[in-house]
């Protein structure tokens, strides 16, 4: 695997063109769009579309979805042209295989929340089927969005082969941390920059991905 120097922002939840226009603009990397209808964050395909039409090359769009039919994944990949499906539910390597065949060139990302459960022998499987992983945060009864942070010291007992993102509670007040501590191939934060679900708080968009910026000129400069 390609070594990692600059750490990639996706910010997700997104339901308002001002807030892609003000993620974009602070030099985001990818917006994610939940397709989850039991998610307070969840946006229609047909309102998502038209934020994702306005988006500038170089920009990826994430669609995240939640033990949904693979043929409306499907659907909804064609008609919103994303870039990468992220699977935060139960699907399984044999579900990650066939969308991944079929959505190509959408690319595959498999969540999973970070528990007691989780272990290498868990992840083994996906492996070949995903681009990448993310962990987000365990909590009984929730797909994700939990806005708490896990152990970051149980990552490093997954003996991961591919890149991952590192979600579950980032802010501004965590975020350095979180990336000394573990230092990701990127990180994904929804409520912690947001005032209510789904409107994002401009001030914290622009604050955390500064942060991640400045992060990375330090490893920078560090290693001059």
């Amino acid at each position: 695997m390609i070594g990692n120097q600059r750490v990639r922002v996706k910010i997700c939840g997104i339901t308002r063109f001002d807030d892609a226009v003000t993620a974009v603009r602070a030099g985001v990397d990818a917006l994610g769009f939940i397709f989850y209808e039991q998610s307070p964050r969840y946006i229609d395909p047909e309102e998502a579309k038209i934020i994702l039409d306005e988006l500038p090359p170089f920009v990826d769009s994430v669609g995240v979805f939640v033990d949904k039919k693979r043929k409306e994944v499907e659907e909804i990949i064609d008609y919103c042209r994303l870039d990468y499906v992220q699977l935060h539910g139960e699907e399984s390597p044999k579900y990650c295989e066939r969308l991944a065949r079929f959505a190509s060139p959408c690319e595959v990302l498999k969540a999973f929340r970070v528990g007691p459960h989780l272990t290498p022998e868990t992840i083994v499987d996906y492996s070949p089927y995903v681009r990448g992983f993310l962990f987000d945060t365990y909590k009984k009864g929730e797909k994700g969005g939990t806005g708490e942070v896990f152990d970051w010291s149980v990552i490093k007992k997954l003996n991961l082969r591919k890149p991952y993102l590192l979600a579950g509670g980032l802010d501004v007040e965590n975020i350095s941390k979180a990336l000394k501590s573990v230092k990701p191939f990127g990180v994904d934060a929804n409520s912690g920059l947001e005032t209510a679900p789904g409107r994002k708080n401009h001030a914290l968009i622009v604050d955390f991905i500064q942060k991640v910026r400045a992060f990375e000129y330090q490893q920078l400069v560090r290693h001059e």
